[in-house]
């Protein structure tokens, strides 16, 4: 029924490219055979990952870019396709756990939605907090007011020792300090606590 309506695909060769051995970097038409082989199915498994085809390119050019200005390694060179697609879902996996980080940050920043609408007395109270909460914090060292707010805002230890250029092993200490100047500095200005 259908016979002469539908061209049967050709027997000679698998659509699933070989890995390349012989890459030389230097050459751009040796980069883009293996751009043209292995670009369409990094995407899709990315915009699968993703779930959104434009973040999709934009992480398979990123793997690209990593090839084209990483020193490979010799097992690298002799399977580069693996190397891509190894790349490339790093950087898919980095990709999401940004997006569910921003998230939980977002969920946590926002208002939780209450039963009653806020009345006037709770967004006074709020907003006199926040006053006391800022003058606090213009007051003590800059780098006890980072930690703080940085801490505050759900990094990890290590991302907050990574940001501000400190040891690791030294963030909690340091956070406790902040903490206690915080409290001391709240007291002398306010005399109360929340």
């Amino acid at each position: 029924m259908l016979e002469g309506l539908i061209e049967p695909l050709p027997q000679t060769a698998s659509n699933i490219p070989q890995p390349l051995t012989d890459f030389d970097k230097g050459s751009p038409q040796s980069f883009e055979e293996l751009f043209l082989a292995i670009y369409p199915r990094l995407v899709s498994i990315l915009r699968r990952m993703l779930g959104d085809c434009g973040r999709a390119e934009e992480l398979a050019n990123e793997a690209f870019l990593k090839l084209h200005t990483a020193v490979l390694p010799p097992a690298a060179k002799k399977n580069l396709p693996g190397w891509l697609y190894r790349t490339a879902m790093n950087l898919g996996i980095d990709d999401l756990r940004a997006r569910s980080r921003h998230f939980r940050l977002v969920q946590q920043a926002s208002p939780t939605p209450s039963t009653s609408p806020d009345d006037g007395l709770q967004h006074v109270l709020r907003t006199e907090r926040q006053k006391r909460v800022r003058a606090v914090l213009a007051r003590l060292k800059p780098e006890s007011a980072q930690l703080l707010l940085l801490r505050a805002t759900g990094y990890s230890y290590r991302e907050i020792a990574a940001h501000l250029e400190i040891p690791g092993a030294s963030v909690g200490t340091m956070l406790l300090r902040a903490e206690a100047a915080f409290e001391k500095c709240y007291l002398e200005l306010f005399g109360e606590t929340d």
